[in-house]
């Protein structure tokens, strides 16, 4: 499956654009462009896919997104039912990889800069008070035109360069199909998944889906995800589980159940692979924090 080119205008003149988002659905398909992408997340929550790299994004993150690397941006369900309380407001700008002229890239004082451009071919992302710094930087951005807002987004580059707690999202032996003729089969998988992810899914299932065998299928998205269809779907449950966590409606039997596993067992057991931690504790973490 190829993912979708996607042609970004950045207007008259300008290098570096940037835009305010409040509607879930602009762009939420698999596609690339060759232009890097800056996204904050002032409100909204959902599931990012990033390369190979399946977790959930909420309000405050701050991601950087490489030239040519495939992605989509999934918002939760509650962000397309039309409710006041439940509207994503989000700031996307897109510039060149090659920021500058000539050797500029190769100056002492931007290496840092050039680091973070090469380690965002796999997507960065920062949290916190990194991430708020970047955010405020980005408003700023909005407003700005020419060289000021050029300016503005180095300071930004210049925040991911010191943030020590950067997370860099795919992993490094992903290789983006770019030349495959299909345009929607991972997509369709994908959107299928999201939707279904708290029932069971039988690989015959998921595998009419993408119009292949059974076989065909498991080989097929392991050779674009580089994890098999079933850690996919653990993935996408227990970054769900996370999310109910964090809103505190649900108590950890509930969860569970809510996220499609069976027992609590295997989902406190795949909740600690791979989060790190146990259910009781990521809700506790977050609610210290």
């Amino acid at each position: 499956m190829r993912p979708q080119l996607l042609k970004v205008n950045k207007g008259n003149n300008c290098s570096i654009s940037i835009r305010q988002d409040f509607v879930p659905n602009n762009n939420n398909w698999w596609h690339y462009h060759t232009e890097v992408e800056l996204i904050h997340f002032e409100k909204g929550s959902g599931t990012h896919f990033i390369g190979d790299y399946v977790k959930r994004f909420n309000r405050g993150d701050v991601v950087l997104i490489g030239a040519n690397l495939p992605h989509y941006t999934r918002f939760d369900d509650e962000y397309f039912n039309d409710s006041a309380h439940y509207v994503p407001d989000i700031r996307v700008s897109h510039f060149p990889e090659n920021l500058g002229s000539g050797d500029f890239l190769e100056l002492p004082e931007t290496q840092s800069i050039k680091t973070v451009l090469e380690k965002s071919r796999r997507g960065l992302k920062i949290t916190g008070h990194n991430a708020a710094r970047a955010s405020r930087l980005m408003e700023q951005m909005f407003k700005a035109q020419g060289l000021e807002r050029l300016i503005l987004l180095f300071q930004v580059l210049n925040v991911f360069a010191n943030s020590k707690d950067s997370l860099v999202l795919s992993s490094i032996g992903f290789r983006p199909d770019l030349a495959e003729r299909e345009n929607s089969r991972i997509n369709d998988v994908y959107e299928y998944s999201i939707k279904h992810f708290k029932n069971r899914i039988e690989l015959e299932e998921i595998a009419k889906v993408a119009n292949l065998s059974v076989n065909s299928f498991c080989r097929y998205f392991k050779s674009r995800t580089k994890k098999t269809y079933s850690r996919f779907l653990l993935e996408l449950r227990v970054g769900h589980a996370c999310k109910l966590l964090i809103e505190d409606n649900f108590n950890i039997k509930q969860v569970c159940y809510n996220c499609g596993f069976n027992n609590l067992t295997s989902f406190h057991k795949y909740f600690k692979q791979i989060t790190g931690k146990s259910p009781a504790s990521y809700k506790n973490e977050f609610k210290n924090d």
